[in-house]
């Protein structure tokens, strides 16, 4: 088996050879070394039970890639190697045999690689849907590429297929990929079916694009149906999204063609979409949507391909796993396509199949509950009773829309009498909002009887628009947020990762937080967020001397301590981690990705990061310098930024020092030019700042990638605020 060095040594062979043949591979620039941002997969698909190959394209260098992460289990990834000409393989063998006996003095500049060959892996049983990717290299692991796993057989789009009479000929079932590479792009794909068969088209395309990092604008596909004379049979614009989804019954046995392309005519090279043609039953939803888990549920399926009530049976197992699941059910013989759950511990209720329509027939529910309903029907309207007592607080909140139902919730609550209370619409989890509705911790006005109306904003309803109504005291908690989903390291040098907290129902406590699953060779400073108005804490990785070339999939906990009343009670929860995007315009936008991930590359474009001091001591009033020293790579002298917050134009998205205390820009110097690698950061204390002990935050050193993007490197500091008494000694003693 070829070791590391040797596989990046060989590709530098090939690709050096490349260049030299005249083929589109260019040289880096010295300094400001980029981690590679996936921007495509094609093809985007990968059929379960079978090994593919694709190409990713990147911004930024993938040279050297070593190790491929796929999200979810039953499906795993590897580097596909460059082979090298024939003529060149005993030359590159010699090679690596030197290489063995002698590190080479002299490094070879890196070829820019933005396109490599994948190979992924799918287990038979593989959970179909999108699964996230991440390419590992010497530069850092790449952002977020997605992969989309499939049951048929997978076909590429070739040739030039804009025209009917080029359409490319496609089996049924089957996952078609391609790509709407120029505007005005419009292929076309051609398929035969038999009198009475009936088919679902389901694209994916606008839905892949929302974690590309620098897409600008994303795709709005649309799809049509047409016979064998180019008549129009069927055409859908959106379903789920941006995204079209429809189905047909083929009265006549004949040819026919898929058309598919962006409703404005638009184009973009890496706007890639699967559209999967299947006769199999195909489950947009079930009912109930809240199951137990543990329990074995009956299902009422909605979608294609069976019969109106449907029914089906599942044990959803794993009992630690709350929240949004997916769950596969057997419809006759057949495996369903995964369709949305929700997995809760509350005592679960169904809707009554008695009028629930206004507060008079409103059905009753016992506290705490989740409810399983749905709005069946235009202007259908649910209404639950509830008694309460005066001063006591509720959390209402409804899960539909963000898991795949067709509900646009709207929430009240009223009284016996009908008299609105409160209200929501739309309910926001961090940077997010969602068309789900929450009203959180409402006060109970007075002792009685108060009802909860659902219903869609809009009025509309079917057997698509399922909910669970989520209905518990409220207690006090948190969520936390990790800002990016990614830590760099070089050997020797520390980065930072920023956990920016949601306080909830009252609470105001202090939470510590937490790494799990450091690779060798990294250690860490785990930060808090501080009690009271704290709204962010930090956890600062370093990497040793001699850490070597790795990636590890990190888990980040926040813990707590609170009260309900007399009753002490711990609070733990896993950060919700975000990637940041290049938004158009120049904004830093941030979408959820499942893990957080860290690696140790090659050492960049700084070296090392050192501080004057480590520790500060300091009394309200007080002003403190802390002198900062880089070490460049030679040929490296591009601008450095040093920093204690973590911003980007006029909004800040990491700032763990405790408030009142802040960076004094005019007696700092945080511009590093040229060659320069000496400033210092200042930091002022405000008179009002209160005591903190040990508190975390990071000196950092910005080297711009892009517009948006820096490369990050950072050393732990912690300060220690005295009280303002302890001031006033000290003045007197100054004194004396």
């Amino acid at each position: 088996m070829m070791n590391l060095q040797n596989l990046i040594r060989r590709q530098t062979a090939f690709l050096m050879t490349m260049v030299l043949a005249g083929l589109l591979i260019s040289q880096v620039c010295v300094g400001q070394t980029p981690y590679p941002m996936v921007m495509s997969l094609e093809p985007v698909a990968a059929q379960q039970g079978q090994t593919s190959e694709h190409t990713v394209r990147s911004r930024y260098n993938m040279f050297g890639a070593y190790r491929v992460l796929v999200s979810g289990t039953g499906v795993t990834g590897e580097v596909v190697p460059p082979e090298p000409p024939p003529e060149k393989k005993e030359e590159a063998k010699k090679e690596d045999q030197a290489a063995d006996k002698k590190e080479e003095k002299k490094e070879e500049k890196k070829p820019n690689v933005e396109r490599l060959k994948v190979r992924f892996t799918v287990a038979p049983d593989a959970l179909p849907g999108v699964r996230d990717f991440r390419i590992a290299t010497p530069q850092g692991v790449s952002t977020v590429g997605q992969l989309v796993i499939a049951a048929d057989t997978v076909v590429r789009e070739s040739g030039n297929n804009d025209k009917r009479a080029e359409a490319n000929e496609v089996p049924v079932p089957v996952t078609i990929c391609g790509v709407f590479e120029k505007a005005e792009d419009i292929d076309y794909y051609k398929f035969k079916a038999e009198a009475g068969m009936a088919l679902s088209f389901h694209v994916r395309c606008m839905r892949l694009q929302d974690r590309i990092h620098d897409l600008q604008n994303h795709a709005d596909p649309m799809i049509t149906l047409r016979n064998a004379s180019g008549t129009t049979l069927a055409a859908v614009d959106n379903y789920f999204a941006a995204d079209p989804w429809m189905t047909y019954e083929f009265k006549e046995a004949g040819e026919y063609y898929l058309e598919i392309r962006d409703v404005r005519f638009n184009g973009n090279t890496y706007w890639q979409y699967s559209v999967e043609i299947s006769n199999r039953p195909f489950v947009s939803n079930v009912y109930p949507l809240g199951v137990a888990p543990g329990k074995e549920t009956d299902f009422q399926l909605v979608g294609f391909g069976f019969q109106q009530q449907q029914q089906a049976k599942a044990t959803i197992q794993e009992a630690g796993l709350m929240g949004p699941q997916w769950v596969q059910v057997k419809v006759g013989e057949t495996l369903s396509n995964p369709a949305p759950i929700v997995v809760s511990d509350l005592p679960l209720v169904a809707e009554t199949s008695d009028p629930n329509n206004d507060p008079a027939s409103a059905q009753p529910i016992v506290i705490p509950a989740g409810v399983n309903g749905q709005v069946e029907s235009e202007t259908d309207i649910d209404c639950y009773r509830f008694d309460a007592k005066k001063g006591e607080h509720y959390t209402i909140e409804v899960v539909a829309r963000r898991h795949q139902s067709m509900l646009d919730s709207h929430v009240r609550i009223l009284n016996a009498e009908g008299k609105q209370q409160t209200l929501n619409d739309d309910m926001k989890i961090g940077k997010h909002t969602f068309a789900d509705s929450k009203i959180e911790n409402w006060t109970v006005p007075a002792d009685g009887q108060y009802i909860i109306e659902v219903r869609d904003l809009h009025l509309r309803g079917g057997p698509e628009h399922v909910y669970l109504l989520k209905v518990s005291p409220s207690k006090q908690d948190f969520r936390i947020f990790a800002d990016t989903d990614k830590t760099q390291l070089t050997p020797g040098t520390g980065g930072v990762l920023f956990v920016r907290i949601e306080r909830r129902n009252g609470f105001t406590g202090e939470v510590q937080l937490h790494v799990d699953g450091l690779p060798k060779g990294v250690e860490a400073d785990c930060g808090k967020i501080v009690a009271g108005k704290g709204v962010d804490g930090c956890i600062v990785l370093k990497a040793t001397d001699d850490a070597p070339m790795d990636i590890s999939n990190l888990t980040i906990r926040g813990t707590a301590e609170t009260k309900d009343g007399d009753q002490a009670r711990t609070l733990e929860h896993q950060a919700i981690v975000y990637q940041e995007t290049y938004q158009p315009g120049g904004g830093r936008g941030h979408w959820t990705v499942d893990q957080h991930v860290l690696s140790i590359g090659e050492v960049n474009d700084i070296s090392r990061l050192k501080v004057s001091t480590q520790e500060i001591t300091a009394k309200p009033g007080d002003s403190v310098k802390i002198d900062v020293e880089i070490d460049r790579v030679e040929g490296f002298e591009k601008n450095v930024s040093l920093d204690v917050l973590f911003k980007h134009l006029s909004s800040t998205y990491g700032n763990s020092l405790p408030a009142g205390v802040t960076l004094d820009d005019k007696n700092s110097k945080i511009l590093l030019t040229g060659k320069e690698s000496k400033g210092h950061i200042t930091l002022k204390i405000a008179d009002t700042v209160e005591p903190v002990e040990q508190q975390l935050f990071p000196v950092m050193a910005h080297v711009s990638i892009n517009f948006v993007m820096k490369a990050t490197y950072a050393v732990p500091m912690k300060i220690t605020i005295l009280p303002k008494e302890k001031k006033e000694e000290a003045k007197a003693d100054e004194k004396k």
